[in-house]
């Protein structure tokens, strides 16, 4: 398509723009040196080692590798300058030991939810919601918020306009959004909840596992397996909250999903296995989307919201909601777990409604992140971000020896009076400039070069 220097200009402005909002930061410092720190973490694919490294050296280190985002972790170290990774660090030049203290779940070996499945943006339909204990990444079908999809194979793009997916802000919540890929909406929706605990994890943190059915610590359940699937627990959409003392043994909600056909029901329960799956991004009929854990304040900066203290309590009395008897009947299945996975979605300002007798804070002082947003590192801002590419090259001009300097603005200037000199014709005789053209002149001043050199 034929465009003129002006609209020429204007787009590469543009794609400046947008570079500088996409990446603000600068990536010049391996996070090693810091420690076990929560942070952004990707896996090298190329480097073929289940390792992870740190937003920096993703970018400074493995820019041409292919690499697979695998989102915050906590109490993770960068292994880029490590003996694991084979590839040197070019930020942190010291070889370091192994980190002993990460932990490498199914996601460093591209597998993702209980499913097992790997990660594939261009063929994933659903939405996956990221746990917040664990940190790994689930498909609605897997936590019953929908049926399972016909089919998982790679779906036409869509046309302009249609099922166009919004982008998703850095502080959206981990909650599902209100379609995937053309999918009907699924039980609860991104309004519902604000993070997911699964399974697994229930069964790991005891007060949560007591607290699961309440209201605001949501279940996805059914009364039999030829039911349709219900929420258990849900928070009205008020974000009222029953108080303990007056809270009756639920019945279970109304809002429902069309259940599975019996074989497909196996499918949303089946345990950690498998291979097939995916984890990260959008998801229209074009790519399967995650939606990540709310933005937490970042190590150093200002915290979003006014923090809770959690010292010595002077409540004596327990404020714990009684256990919900139809939660705890999901939670003691054998085999296949045909009412319910046992996956809470946890809805509201829940940080603040935990009892806080000297019985449950010790509980919840086991995992922090109940009680207070995890910090998570941020790379600082680069200063250089906002600048055009005119004037990052005016700033290294004044970076570099006088005399060299010199040299530089004079063969910019003979190559753009030649530059003048060989566009003049097609501008006297109305011709277009093609790509073609452009290129036929720089590969003549290469070979001019190559001659004078001899």
């Amino acid at each position: 398509m034929a465009s003129t220097l002006t609209e020429y200009l204007n787009s590469q402005q543009e794609l400046e723009e947008e570079a500088a909002r996409a990446l603000p930061y600068s990536f010049s410092h391996c996070t090693h040196p810091l420690g076990y720190i929560r942070q952004a973490v990707y896996l090298c694919i190329t480097c073929a080692s289940q390792r992870g490294i740190c937003s920096s050296c993703s970018i400074a280190c493995h820019t041409d590798h292919e690499q697979l985002e695998l989102f915050p972790k906590r109490h993770f170290r960068c292994d880029c300058p490590t003996s694991a990774l084979a590839h040197p660090c070019s930020l942190h030049k010291a070889p370091e030991a192994p980190n002993d203290e990460n932990a490498y779940g199914q996601n460093f070996w591209r597998k993702f939810c209980r499913c097992g499945r790997p990660y594939d943006a261009k063929s994933e339909r659903e939405t996956m919601i990221q746990c917040l204990a664990c940190e790994d990444w689930y498909h609605e079908s897997c936590l019953n918020l929908r049926a399972r999809p016909p089919s998982r194979h790679p779906s036409q793009e869509p046309s302009n306009g249609d099922d166009e997916v919004a982008e998703v802000e850095q502080d959206d919540t981990s909650c599902s959004d209100a379609s995937s890929s053309g999918l009907p909406l699924p039980l609860i929706t991104a309004e519902d909840y604000d993070t997911l605990v699964c399974r697994s994890c229930v069964s790991k943190i005891p007060i949560l596992q007591a607290w699961a059915g309440t209201p605001g610590i949501a279940m996805v359940v059914r009364e039999d397996p030829n039911s349709s699937w219900n929420v258990l627990g849900a928070l009205p959409r008020d974000e009222s909250v029953v108080e303990p003392s007056q809270e009756a043994e639920s019945d279970i909600p109304t809002a429902s999903v069309e259940a599975p056909h019996p074989e497909e029901t196996h499918i949303l329960t089946r345990s950690l296995s498998g291979d097939d799956s995916s984890s990260s991004s959008n998801t229209d009929a074009v790519q399967g989307k995650k939606r990540t854990l709310p933005t937490p304040p970042s190590i150093g900066g200002p915290s979003a919201k006014r923090s809770r203290t959690f010292g010595p309590s002077s409540q004596k009395l327990c404020q714990a909601p009684a256990p919900n008897s139809f939660a705890q009947t999901v939670f003691a299945q054998d085999g296949a777990r045909t009412l319910g996975e046992g996956d809470i979605f946890l809805s509201g300002d829940w940080r603040e409604r935990w009892c806080l007798c000297d019985s449950c804070l010790p509980r919840l002082q086991e995992h922090p992140y109940l009680l207070k947003e995890d910090e998570t590192y941020e790379p600082p801002e680069d200063p250089d971000s906002g600048l055009s590419l005119e004037e990052l090259g005016l700033r290294a001009l004044e970076r570099i020896p006088r005399d060299r300097a010199l040299d530089g603005i004079r063969a910019f200037n003979s190559m753009r009076d030649d530059l003048k000199n060989y566009l003049r014709p097609f501008a006297q005789e109305g011709r277009e400039v093609a790509e073609v053209d452009v290129r036929r002149f720089f590969e003549a001043r290469v070979e001019a070069a190559r001659v004078g050199q001899k």
